[in-house]
């Protein structure tokens, strides 16, 4: 379903993280674990196809992301990949059903009021359809969050550290959330993440341990 082939990433003039090739099948619930600082937002924001790396190559179904220009990788990405950030990114200025339908619109997918009435009855937000984003509680604007990325029925979700701040009653319920509505589209599910209660409950692990990290320093790499 996804495949990542040769990717390295340069952050400064001397420091570049080379990434382990990695594939996933559809359906299948991954790990992408590491500590801090050993590349996993990095390289899920690769995934993802909103940050290109400095060398290799990523396939998303089938599709090559980084060849992708413009609005062509927009609209992709919005029918194909669903993300859930650290933080909702919500538009301020419009209710959680706008910024739904803002999620079509961006995907070049028809406005479909029942689909978002589907979710949002799913993940218990049903009666928030009109609140506006200050209206809603944390964990409220992060259940409108995980709406938004499966809305459009992805064949991957990506979530970035979503139990980083939760308590462990929360933190089970998200991840519960998220692997519900995975399972619900059929999607590929990647969960990056150094909480070690989501280590225990997902098998499949891609590991990033800081040893791919290269010098480049007076035209040799060295590791």
């Amino acid at each position: 379903m996804f495949q990542l082939t040769d990717i390295r990433h340069t952050y400064s003039a001397d420091l570049t993280i080379a990434f382990p090739n990695w594939q996933g099948g559809q359906g299948e619930h991954w790990l992408l674990a590491g500590a801090s600082g050993s590349g996993k937002t990095t390289l899920l924001h690769i995934l993802a196809g909103l940050r290109r790396p400095t060398a290799g190559s990523v396939a998303v179904a089938g599709t090559h992301l980084y060849e992708l220009g413009g609005s062509r990788a927009d609209q992709f990405r919005g029918q194909h990949i669903g993300l859930v950030l650290q933080r909702p990114h919500l538009l301020p200025t419009l209710n959680v059903e706008e910024n739904l339908r803002l999620a079509q619109y961006m995907a070049g997918l028809p406005q479909d009021g029942r689909r978002i009435a589907e979710v949002l009855e799913t993940l218990g937000m049903a009666a928030k359809r009109r609140a506006m984003p200050h209206q809603l509680s944390q964990g409220q604007a992060q259940r409108v969050s995980i709406a938004r990325a499966v809305l459009n029925r992805p064949q991957l979700l990506l979530a970035d550290e979503p139990t980083a701040s939760l308590d462990d009653e929360n933190a089970f319920g998200v991840l519960q959330l998220i692997e519900d509505q995975a399972n619900n589209c059929n999607a590929t599910l990647v969960i990056a993440t150094h909480d070690a209660r989501v280590k225990n409950r997902m098998p499949k692990q891609y590991k990033l341990d800081g040893s791919k990290q290269i010098s480049e320093v007076g035209g040799r790499i060295a590791e």
